[in-house]
């Protein structure tokens, strides 16, 4: 036998052997159309932001409130940010940007929950007065612990 008729018989036989894969989406006529997740609760999201850049920053903000937006809004999503690292800087009361302040205050408006890591505090002698109001301490005082313990929670990972 002929490497030429070997081969159009090897190419028969996967295209029959993938027409036979294929019949269920045929007589399927929904297959196109994206199946219905059941509702399992509130999307559990965490935001990380541990950068010096307040362009990073701002960035996050405005995709934490874009998050929000396209989950349906706040009763729909349950946010955390966790902040630590230099960004500390950039959430200082008497620094801060004012566009960066706006949309801070929108997320905290809308139910985000914001946590300043407790070293990271101590190690730039700010306490939480002289951050911009609605952080909480860290649950745990190193944030990357309670980061791992917030993924270990089902809460999904966002670093912009």
């Amino acid at each position: 036998m002929s490497t030429s008729v070997i081969q159009n018989r090897l190419f028969v036989s996967v295209l029959a052997v993938a027409s036979i894969a294929a019949l269920p989406f045929l007589f399927n006529p929904g297959w196109l159309q994206a199946e219905e997740m059941p509702d399992k609760g509130k999307v559990k999201v965490l935001y990380h932001v541990d950068g010096k850049d307040p362009e990073v920053a701002k960035y996050a903000l405005a995709l934490i409130n874009k998050h929000i937006e396209a989950e349906g809004g706040p009763d729909k999503i349950d946010v955390e940010l966790i902040v630590h690292g230099p960004a500390l800087e950039l959430f200082e009361q008497d620094k801060m940007d004012p566009e960066m302040k706006k949309r801070f205050d929108q997320i905290i408006e809308k139910g985000v929950h914001a946590e300043m890591c407790q070293v990271t505090m101590k190690l730039f002698g700010k306490p939480l007065e002289k951050l911009a109001k609605g952080f909480v301490a860290t649950l745990h005082p190193v944030a990357v612990k309670r980061i791992a313990d917030l993924q270990r929670e089902g809460y999904l990972y966002i670093k912009p």
